[in-house]
């Protein structure tokens, strides 16, 4: 894949789009990654240094559009890597950062606003990156793809038709209530939000998760979910329950999905390589 990009006669474009939280009207932020022509300079965003053309002119074509879920607590330039290497190839790579759940902000963490909250985040940066001056007119009209790393795993499942089944997760706490990340709240969501329900996106017509946070599907929650799967999980994840989590989810998938386990790998082994400094202030992630 990075071989190809490197080949690829575009590099990557860097817009900030800025739309309203579908929760509250408030403001939230997305990246946007994708084909330019112009030259690209290192820029420093979160600790990362990213090569990108800033807010540089999109690369004459119509591409598909792929939107980033980040998961609990991160941010979206922890796949900076990931999201670049799509942009060279082709790809306007939407990567919102949810209002509440991310480096910054833990406010909606342990909440049904979260859980039901950022499919809908994402819905509306779908919507904002075909309506926004810069992107709409390179935008093929096609399906969009949803890749989702970690709790962005959840995130995609359920704008491809999956329904939570909550009973599921207060029961795996139960069974399992060392599982500090997931079980946080007991198993139990603060229903902060009781109007709140899951919605599913019919624009969504693939999703690549890694190591997706999945506990909360079983075979009748999947039911509604036929849109092709690609899933990476390292078969060394010491966050999530690998068989609880990307397994499982494989084996009950409606529609087979590419399941790729890989040896030896951890959970942050989808996240760009660190730099020294970052070595030394977050070794654990690093």
């Amino acid at each position: 894949l990075l071989a190809r990009a490197e080949a690829s006669p575009w590099v990557a474009g860097l817009h900030r789009l800025t739309l309203a939280d579908p929760l509250d009207a408030q403001p939230m932020q997305a990246l946007v990654f994708y084909p330019s022509s112009s030259p690209a300079r290192p820029t420093r965003i979160e600790g990362y240094t990213l090569r990108v053309a800033d807010e540089a002119p999109v690369a004459m074509g119509q591409f598909p559009l792929l939107v980033v879920s980040h998961g609990n607590t991160g941010t979206p330039v922890a796949l900076h890597d990931l999201a670049t290497s799509l942009a060279r190839q082709g790809f306007v790579v939407v990567a919102v950062i949810h209002p509440g759940d991310n480096l910054r902000d833990h406010s909606r963490l342990g909440k049904l606003s979260n859980l039901y909250g950022r499919p809908l985040q994402v819905s509306a940066a779908i919507s904002a990156a075909r309506a926004d001056h810069l992107l709409s007119p390179y935008l093929s009209q096609g399906k969009v793809g949803v890749i989702g790393y970690s709790a962005g795993g959840e995130t995609a499942l359920i704008l491809s038709g999956a329904q939570p089944d909550l009973e599921r997760l207060r029961n795996y706490c139960l069974e399992r209530p060392m599982d500090a990340d997931a079980c946080k709240t007991h198993g139990v969501l603060i229903a902060d939000r009781s109007e709140l329900t899951p919605q599913s996106d019919p624009r969504v017509g693939a999703v690549m998760l890694m190591a997706p946070l999945s506990l909360m599907f079983g075979r009748h929650a999947l039911a509604g979910v036929h849109v092709p799967a690609l899933i990476y999980s390292g078969d060394q994840d010491q966050l999530l329950a690998v068989d609880r989590n990307a397994s499982a989810l494989a084996r009950k998938l409606p529609v087979t999905p590419d399941y790729r386990l890989l040896s030896g790998a951890g959970h942050f082994v989808f996240m760009a390589p660190c730099d020294d400094e970052q070595r030394q202030r977050m070794a654990v992630l690093c």
